[in-house]
């Protein structure tokens, strides 16, 4: 197809580790990814009338996202959270209350942006609250019925509810989870199996295109109906940190779906784009252009 039009939906956050300060948050690593990858990728969010704000636009201008679909605002403070990484180079995080992307707005170039979408991807975060909630869900509706709408769960301490993952799958056409996620999912969606029945049974409920499981160092396993990929991984030597590589396997996943790649194949360049993430340090490192799909 011609370069697809992707947006990430959502928080716009400093991953703040230590000294040091890296932009990032999930639907905007993974317009990022999107972008590296060879789509058009846009983020879309808001952030607050302050010098990480500013910060924000400035480092999304230089890595060539566009920045028209950011609503900036007054009165909260640009996202950001503070992420910790062990010895493994795992991240967890913690993220202040109340903050701009906790107001999501959607400006005129966002709203226009709809029309032309092939994909956006949300998670549950920017969810946390009902006002960024119920702009997501109308700006969900604005999309043509064609585009691609895929939940990246994501998780994050206790800012998710059952009512908000499985409103959101019943939205979305792909979900995309981790191996804790998957546990958590199935109990609130009272299913049981094994991972590939769960997935088998929250594709046919809902539905989906496609149900994607990360394992972590154990690869990945994409189920649509009738159809399973199961990838043992890819080994990374020297691992930088895990921060934006689920994010990057989801672009990566999405873009080459657009382009009708088998499944086996989605799975083999998505877990090749992760793998390398994960040897780099950062959410949005600059890729190689041979990652281009």
């Amino acid at each position: 197809m011609e370069r697809p039009v992707i947006a990430g939906v959502g928080e716009i956050l400093f991953d703040i580790v230590g000294d040091s300060e890296e932009l990032g948050g999930a639907p905007i690593n993974f317009a990022y990814h999107a972008s590296m990858l060879g789509a058009e990728g846009y983020a879309v969010s808001t952030i607050g009338d302050d010098t990480r704000g500013r910060r924000a636009l400035a480092e999304l201008s230089r890595r060539k996202v566009p920045t028209s679909c950011i609503t900036t605002i007054t009165g909260y403070a640009t996202g950001y959270v503070l992420a910790r990484v062990d010895g493994a180079g795992v991240a967890s995080y913690e993220f202040p209350d109340d903050i701009a992307w906790d107001h999501l707005a959607i400006n005129d170039a966002a709203a226009e942006l709809a029309s032309r979408l092939d994909g956006v991807c949300f998670g549950s975060l920017v969810q946390r609250g009902e006002h960024s909630r119920r702009v997501l869900t109308d700006y969900l509706s604005m999309l043509p019925e064609k585009a691609l709408k895929i939940f990246d769960i994501n998780l994050r301490q206790n800012f998710y509810s059952a009512e908000v993952v499985l409103g959101s799958i019943a939205l979305a056409d792909i979900i995309k989870l981790n191996d804790d996620e998957l546990q958590i999912l199935a109990e609130m969606a009272a299913i049981s199996g094994s991972e590939q029945e769960i997935l088998d049974q929250l594709v046919a409920k809902h539905d989906l295109t496609l149900a994607v499981l990360t394992r972590g160092d154990r690869g990945s396993l994409l189920v649509r109906r009738g159809e399973v990929s199961d990838h043992p991984g890819i080994r990374t030597e020297n691992i930088g940190d895990t921060i934006g590589a689920g994010d990057a396997f989801t672009a990566a996943t999405v873009i080459s779906l657009l382009n009708n790649y088998s499944l086996d194949d989605i799975n083999e360049k998505a877990n090749r784009v992760a793998a390398w993430v994960c040897s780099q340090k950062g959410a949005m490192p600059e890729m190689p252009s041979s990652f281009k799909i």
